[in-house]
């Protein structure tokens, strides 16, 4: 079956929300098209129907497919722990975790799962758009690549090449990548494009006709900024550390930038919320004085990034808006900090085997090897209504304060609430995706929500994305191209 693989000059590019975008535009035209990626990193997992994990830049590609996501679709994904070490996830089960240099070592053998599961995904597509990683320009890790031209040549798929004008030096960003590499490599690209122009796509004719000159690439356009790209689901931190404010809006939420935040989705929804002001307190920064809900997001590494915490001073800060009769809540590595002990007897973690909480719960968290990755539908009991979300960490938290549990899983007590009500921790992630909780649940912290559908809204923002597209790309030769 035919596939196209659109790489980029950098990482952040804008190669994720290309490929979402070229998937809506194909299942508009009527193909059966899947997304693939053969190398992500990112600490931002989605679980999958199958149970097992997968970037979320892929889930958000599958469901512009109007497909389920599938742990094919991503069968490499590394997730960070540390500057030097990340987990290695293959075909979405957990195999190792290595230090940078050792993966390096291994990277040769990944090339056949990877093949495998791009054989299965065309097996059942018309269509299959594949995404890069980081850049194909990094000659230092083309030896074993699987990511970019390791993967193109492997697997005989052509490129497109996509350059972020909005960053500057677009020019030296194509050019540069086909003077760097080799013959082999470059014969796999067979065009390029422009991507997150802002102002009058004229001005930059001559720029576009040079790089066509220079490169001897066809150009497929020059794609103007789309605003809209932050009402999509984020997978990189580097998208959600800002928002606009909203002055007017009744709520505000400070939401920890941990060092090693993971599964952040739950922010997604709350951002677009026009009486909820989110803010994304950084390094060095402050909880603001009148925040209303302190939200402590999950972590790759939960006693790294509690260090991390206490580095910043958000401890104090914490204990100073909760003595103000402020609200905090925990999601998975959040709710690991907010209770008294963390232990991690095999150092799992590091070689910390115990740290004290932040003790705003009573409970303590043991965490152990087993895994748990699954999607739940669990009774949340404040609200009497019902979560679709996941679980995905490491570790048991119990203690006297999951004798009130946040909610049920099948009979089962999940998380854990402070007598006062004003704490409350779960391991269940996506749970503010479904708007009628959404609304409950603030309404019990005293906010009222206007009507307002998150799902319509980012089905609304996949279609608007591949009008877009559609209207500044010549998608017909993209799709002609592919092999």
């Amino acid at each position: 079956m035919p596939a196209i693989m659109i790489q980029g000059t950098g990482s952040n590019v804008g190669k994720s929300v290309l490929v979402a975008g070229l998937c809506r535009a194909a299942v508009n035209r009527g193909l059966t098209v899947m997304p693939f990626k053969p190398q992500n990193m990112s600490n931002n997992a989605a679980v999958t129907a199958d149970g097992g994990e997968i970037g979320r830049a892929q889930a958000l590609q599958a469901r512009a497919s109007k497909c389920l996501p599938h742990t094919d679709m991503n069968p490499v994904l590394l997730k960070p722990e540390t500057d030097t070490g990340s987990q290695l996830i293959i075909q979405g089960k957990y195999h190792s975790s290595l230090r940078a240099r050792e993966y390096a070592n291994i990277k040769q053998q990944l090339l056949k799962p990877v093949l495998t599961s791009f054989e299965r995904i065309k097996s059942q597509s018309d269509l299959v758009i594949i995404e890069g990683a980081g850049s194909p320009a990094e000659i230092n890790l083309r030896q074993n690549d699987i990511a970019n031209m390791g993967f193109a040549c492997a697997a005989d798929v052509p490129v497109i090449l996509v350059g972020d004008i909005d960053r500057g030096g677009i020019i030296a960003q194509l050019v540069g990548t086909d003077v760097v590499l080799a013959d082999t490599d470059r014969e796999m690209i067979k065009g390029f494009i422009v991507n997150k122009f802002r102002g009058d796509t004229r001005l930059f004719d001559d720029g576009y006709e040079f790089i066509k000159e220079r490169t001897k690439w066809p150009g497929f356009g020059v794609l103007p900024y789309f605003t809209d790209a932050w009402r999509l689901p984020a997978e990189d931190a580097l998208d959600i550390v800002s928002y606009s404010p909203k002055k007017s809006a009744q709520y505000k939420i400070a939401c920890l930038c941990l060092s090693r935040m993971a599964n952040f989705d739950d922010l997604d929804p709350l951002s677009q919320e026009s009486e909820i002001e989110l803010i994304m307190i950084r390094a060095g920064q402050s909880i603001p004085a009148d925040t209303d809900l302190v939200l402590i997001p999950g972590s790759k590494s939960t006693i790294g990034d509690l260090h991390f915490l206490r580095q910043q001073g958000w401890d104090i800060d914490l204990k100073a808006h909760y003595r103000r009769g402020g609200y905090v809540l925990g999601i998975c590595g959040g709710y690991q900090m907010l209770g008294k002990t963390i232990s991690d007897p095999d150092g799992l973690e590091g070689s910390t085997a115990k740290i004290e909480g932040l003790g705003l719960l009573n409970v303590e968290t043991v965490i152990q090897s087993d895994k748990t990755i699954r999607r739940v539908t669990a009774a949340h009991l404040a609200t009497c209504l019902d979560i679709v979300g996941y679980e995905i960490h490491l570790g048991n938290t119990s203690g006297d304060d999951c004798a009130q549990p946040f909610a049920k899983i099948q009979g089962r007590d999940e998380g854990a609430i402070s007598n006062d009500g004003r704490v409350q921790g779960t391991y269940i992630h996506g749970l503010f995706a479904q708007d009628n909780f959404r609304r409950a649940f603030f309404e019990k912290l005293g906010v009222s929500l206007p009507s307002f559908s998150y799902d319509r809204q980012v089905e609304r923002t996949l279609d608007t994305l591949a009008n877009h597209i559609e209207t500044y790309l010549d998608v017909d030769q993209i799709f002609a191209i592919a092999r």
